[in-house]
This record gives C-alpha cells, structure tokens and sequence, in this order.
C-alpha cells in the first residue's frame, strides 16, 4: 500500500467548471443546455495579457468585427452537470463536434432519450491535436437524492455566460 490512494487529486472547491481530464470523465447533465458560438480575445489589464472568453446565443449570429482572424469562433453547449470525480455541481462547456455528434444521437435513439436520464462517460485520450474523446452513455437510473438537493439548492443562470458574467453569481442568478 502506498502512501495516498493510486488514484489521488488533490481536491479543487472552487472550481465551478468541469474540465475534460485524461482517462474517464463521468457526469449527469442536470440543466437543458444553452447553445452558442465562443471566441477568446486579448486585453491588457493591470499590464498583464488577460485571455477571455466571448460568447452569443447562436441565434444571435457571430459579430465578425470582434473576432480574431486567428482564433476561429466554435460552437458551444453549456450546461449544469453532477461531476461524480469532483463531486458537485459544476458548468461542463462542450465545443467539441465529435461529442455534441454523439449526444446528439443518444438523444434520437428510441434506446436513450433524453440525456438528463442516464449518466455519460467520456474517455479523453492524447493530447493536443492528437486528442480523441470517445462518449458512452450509462444505463439509466434516477441521480442520488445527495445529486438532486445540491443542484436544487442552487440557482446558475447559464444565460450570464453570454454576458461574460458569472453564472453562479447572486446578481445574475436573481
């Protein structure tokens, strides 16, 4: 036996966004998702280069003056999610089309449904431009009532996002 458990990480509880990490990534989508297009742009604050994300309803069209030539926008879900490796509540932001394509077939199949009702599972492997994520769903079961009241004591405003606000903020969650 070693000294801490083979599969440790040091535990993030400030982290309100999930994060695809290598090997397996298991949640429960919780909220319907918001749909949208997501450009990174530059500032200088306080003398430093600041990146940040910008982000518009995708039925709002992408404002092509703002975007950077060299960053194209992509399209963005988000939507609130059980983290089970961390534990909570958190937002899970997806732009990559290989997973949105195969959530989007478990939602059509007559076998799956509605992805709020099973748990998924998606296994990230390489890195860079050599990353391959593969999406399996989880025989459905109803989420643990520990999953249910945390995310009911809760109020996220996804729709902050657009605005580049904090989604768990009292101001823009009221």
């Amino acid at each position: 036996m070693s000294f801490l458990p083979e599969n440790y990480k040091v535990p993030n509880p400030g982290n309100n966004y999930m994060k695809l990490e290598q090997g397996e990534n298991i949640f429960r989508i919780l909220s319907d998702a918001i749909l949208g297009w997501e450009w990174w742009t530059s500032e200088v604050i306080d003398g430093k280069e600041v990146r940040k994300p910008n982000r518009v309803a995708e039925e709002e069209g992408i404002p092509v003056e703002e975007v950077d030539d060299e960053q194209l926008p992509k399209h963005f879900w988000a939507m609130v999610v059980w983290n089970y490796q961390e534990k909570k509540v958190q937002i899970l932001e997806l732009t990559q089309r290989t997973i949105q394509k195969a959530i989007i077939a478990l939602q059509k199949s007559k076998g799956w449904g509605d992805p709020k009702n099973y748990d998924i599972s998606i296994t990230k492997t390489g890195e860079k431009m050599e990353t391959r994520y593969s999406v399996m769903p989880i025989p459905p079961k109803p989420p643990e009532e520990e999953i249910k009241k945390k995310y009911e004591a809760m109020t996220i405003n996804l729709e902050a996002l657009y605005r580049g606000d904090d989604p768990f903020s009292k101001e823009n969650t009221e």
